[in-house]
């Protein structure tokens, strides 16, 4: 164990203080990874949400041009209950509102995370395999955020150096 040791931290003598001021290669990308799965993982709710909305909309709409007095049935919790189309529209329309409300703060929460994304992209100096090879680095920014939204052959691969 000894051996070992003393190897890994004369192989390593300056990451061994590099240790105590920052993360190891392995740690960075392992971050760094999370994160973008976090991002990908908001993205995917804020997709998922956008459905919803989109099917809400689709009932108001068609609910709209109906008698108010007529006989409807919704979803609740499993449960399938009835009601009629004034009962039901403004819980309809209330619900859409409430989706709106959490696609925006979910947004501005991708963005954020966006922004640490890159922070900690340039921080560590990390680039996407097939990254940089030719590319301005102003143009760099595109594909990455390309392979964030699910890409897997950019996502593949990250170096830090």
């Amino acid at each position: 164990m000894a051996a070992n040791g003393s190897s890994t931290g004369s192989k390593s003598s300056n990451s061994g203080g590099g240790k105590q001021s920052g993360p190891s290669a392995e740690q960075v990308v392992a971050t760094f990874q999370r994160m973008r799965q976090e991002q990908r993982s908001m993205a995917s709710k804020a997709a998922e949400l956008e459905m919803d909305i989109n099917e809400h909309s689709l009932v108001v709409d068609t609910l709209k041009e109906v008698d108010p007095s007529r006989k409807c049935f919704r979803l609740i919790g499993g449960v399938l209950v009835e009601r009629t189309v004034k009962e039901v529209l403004p819980a309809l329309e209330n619900n859409k509102e409430q989706i709106s409300k959490i696609i925006e703060s979910i947004n501005s929460q991708m963005q954020t995370k966006g922004r640490e994304l890159t922070e900690y992209r340039e921080r560590y100096n990390i680039r996407l395999v097939g990254e940089g090879e030719g590319e301005e680095k102003g143009q760099s920014a595109a594909p990455s955020r390309d392979s964030e939204g699910g890409g897997s052959k950019s996502g593949a691969g990250v170096l830090v150096s």
